[in-house]
């Protein structure tokens, strides 16, 4: 199709490309591991410092990309800001743990050249696979090109069986200018729903979706399955977001957990501008995705006090819904700033996301009319 084509041309066309095959490679990586058992086992699951779980799978497709960009790009020309280390690996008692990550990257790096890409001549090792994920060390900033990665965004998603998302973005001097967001359990064929189980047979429905600043679109294409090569573009098609602007018949989405993010606030926004519709409370980047593909029209996320937002949760999915037609900006209505580090920093009370220029008027307008710094 003429906009997936579109895309070949486009000045990021390298790094677009090898993007969307890195996350096609991780989006299987993950379906992998999903389908390995009921559930991951207690010992693949691992608590973080901030009690936030970290899996087989975060480590894995972590040191999966950082391999394949090095081998892609050359190494001393990648910097890669993303949210895990290797720390809870070197642990004398994660040794079982390091060995399930060396082997589920290794199986999956074994599969690269059905995805267009270049694998290694032999399996990696242990302290290999460990260089690969420390190395993704860089902290951004506003020179130079950084990636920034979130292995597996919604992790608790992922161990539930529910949404969650591998997403890809590149930064050149501050600005998003590629963005690529794999949705393994996003079904190519069915709208987004709450409380939707998400059955073994649809995991075949899954999507990746993508663009490149400045293309004014963005694309979808389906996750590569069994056997078959990935032949760019892939069935790609082109994505935009929803034409409703009228709140009564928009659907907004907000972060399933509590924890850092304010439900009540959100509500007295949606209140206030006229939404009728229940929120769709959904984990990871699926929410910028599903604004992205016309699913939804809202996201909304005010964040509570002394939580920072990180570049890695909203890199991707930003500049893929402002390309396939949305905004996206802070709750004051300024355009968030990725020059500043791993945090968005200066963020001014929350994140909105809307499909159109009018619905995100109100909100806007609907923050500023009600806040009080006692909501959070």
């Amino acid at each position: 199709m003429e906009g997936a084509d579109a895309s070949a041309s486009h000045k990021y066309a390298k790094e677009l490309q090898v993007g969307v095959r890195v996350v096609q490679m991780a989006c299987s990586l993950c379906q992998k591991l999903q389908k390995g058992s009921v559930g991951p086992s207690p010992d693949h699951v691992v608590s973080k410092d901030d009690d936030s779980p970290v899996t087989v799978a975060d480590w894995s497709v972590q040191a999966m990309i950082s391999w394949m960009l090095s081998e892609s790009f050359g190494r001393e020309n990648v910097s890669i800001v993303a949210e895990e280390d290797a720390q809870t690996l070197s642990d004398d008692s994660a040794t079982s743990l390091l060995a399930s990550v060396v082997a589920t990257v290794n199986e999956t790096l074994a599969m690269a050249p059905r995805f267009g890409l270049k694998g290694p001549t032999k399996p990696l090792g242990g302290s290999e696979i460990f260089d690969a994920i420390n190395c993704c060390n860089s902290t951004g900033g506003p020179v130079g090109r950084h990636w920034v990665l979130d292995p597996v965004d919604g992790t608790l998603g992922f161990v539930r069986g529910d949404q969650y998302a591998v997403a890809l973005a590149l930064i050149e001097n501050g600005q998003v200018v590629v963005g690529v967001l794999g949705c393994p359990n996003y079904s190519s064929k069915r709208k987004l729903a709450n409380n939707s189980s998400v059955r073994s047979d649809i995991w075949q429905e899954g999507c990746v979706m993508y663009t490149s600043k400045g293309s004014g679109q963005a694309w979808m294409q389906p996750l590569i399955q069994g056997h078959k090569s990935l032949e760019w573009p892939n069935s790609a098609s082109v994505i935009r977001v929803s034409s409703i602007d009228n709140p009564v018949m928009a659907t907004f989405c907000e972060p399933v957990e509590k924890t850092n993010s304010n439900h009540s606030y959100s509500a007295g926004i949606a209140h206030r501008v006229g939404l009728r519709k229940q929120p769709l409370r959904v984990y990871s980047m699926v929410k910028y995705a599903a604004i992205a593909r016309g699913d939804a029209e809202i996201y909304m996320k005010f964040a509570k006090a002394g939580y920072k937002e990180k570049i890695w949760d909203h890199a991707a999915g930003m500049v893929i819904v402002e390309e396939a037609g949305g905004v996206v900006t802070d709750a004051g209505g300024r355009p968030l700033d990725f020059s500043k580090g791993m945090y968005l920093e200066g963020l001014d009370r929350g994140i909105v996301a809307c499909s159109g220029v009018n619905l995100h008027e109100k909100i806007i307008g609907a923050v500023y009319a009600s806040w009080d710094s006692s909501h959070l």
